[in-house]
């Protein structure tokens, strides 16, 4: 049985209902973390939690280990776990300036909130990336500003972001996971 034709101005209000809808539901979004910026707010529905991690490399000097030229620094890692069941980590200074942020779990968390000024960067970064190898595959932007990796598939997601010049001293990228 064929659905009964619908009036041009019933059109027009089912659409006026659906873009009210979608407006509304992006005002509801969580607020989260901006990259060079505060951590999160804990969204609706999500868990936080977070730990203070003391950092110390030692450098090796001949094969002998040289203390006094170990540096150490402290900062925080704020765990969220988001509804959606991704959890996103946070990298704060001793200042509470997020420098790093990873995640991982069944979706990519929304990187236009958690990079803030930083988005457009990221997306010129894989823009080109796209441009040079097709729109598959994992992301890889790596500037002088701002380094974002980001990979997986449907169910299994995973990345990081960081501004390298804002690691704080003993802090490498490979500590932003």
């Amino acid at each position: 049985m064929k659905a009964p034709k619908q009036s041009r101005h019933g059109r027009f209000f089912s659409t006026l209902a659906f873009v009210a809808g979608a407006l509304s539901a992006g005002a509801a979004a969580p607020a989260y973390a901006v990259l060079g910026g505060q951590p999160m707010d804990t969204p609706q529905g999500a868990t936080n939690s977070s730990s203070t991690q003391a950092v110390a490399r030692a450098a090796v000097a001949s094969g002998a280990l040289s203390t006094s030229s170990a540096s150490t620094s402290n900062y925080t890692i704020r765990s969220t776990t988001l509804a959606s069941g991704t959890v996103v980590n946070e990298y704060l200074s001793t200042e509470g300036v997020v420098f790093g942020i990873a995640w991982h779990g069944p979706r990519v968390p929304d990187l236009a909130g958690l990079l803030g000024s930083y988005f457009p960067q990221y997306q010129q970064g894989l823009k080109a990336q796209r441009a040079a190898r097709g729109s598959r595959g994992p992301v890889s932007v790596q500037g002088s500003g701002l380094v974002v990796d980001s990979g997986g598939h449907m169910g299994s997601f995973a990345g990081s972001a960081y501004l390298p010049q804002s690691l704080p001293a003993g802090v490498s990228a490979s500590d932003i996971q």
